[in-house]
């Protein structure tokens, strides 16, 4: 298991590139959602249909946490792979945001 510091490195570079990938798609998509981050934690806030999602990193337990279409999605480390994934289907952080985002916005 990760160290405090190592998850805090880690975590940090992975919600890093995920707010720099919603910054390019956000620019692509017409304003579909905004995204800000504060503090750590990565809002995306939709308009219509109107949504939140928070992306947060849990230290205590090394995961980093979606709330997202009402459900709580949370990512483990997978050291192979060098991403954080869920494991119940494998995918990695930005393919999982990228997997809901398009389903919030189908309705």
């Amino acid at each position: 298991m990760l160290d405090e510091l190592e998850f805090r490195r880690l975590s940090e570079i992975a919600l890093d590139s995920l707010l720099q990938h919603l910054i390019v798609r956000e620019e692509k998509s017409d304003s579909a959602f905004e995204v800000d981050a504060q503090g750590g934690v990565l809002n995306i806030t939709f308009e219509e249909p109107a949504g939140k999602f928070v992306i947060t990193p849990n230290a205590p337990v090394r995961q980093i946490w979606i709330s997202a279409l009402s459900t709580s999605f949370k990512l483990d480390w997978d050291a192979a792979a060098a991403a954080f994934i869920l494991p119940r289907t494998g995918e990695h952080l930005i393919a999982l945001v990228d997997r809901l985002i398009g389903e919030h916005l189908r309705g």
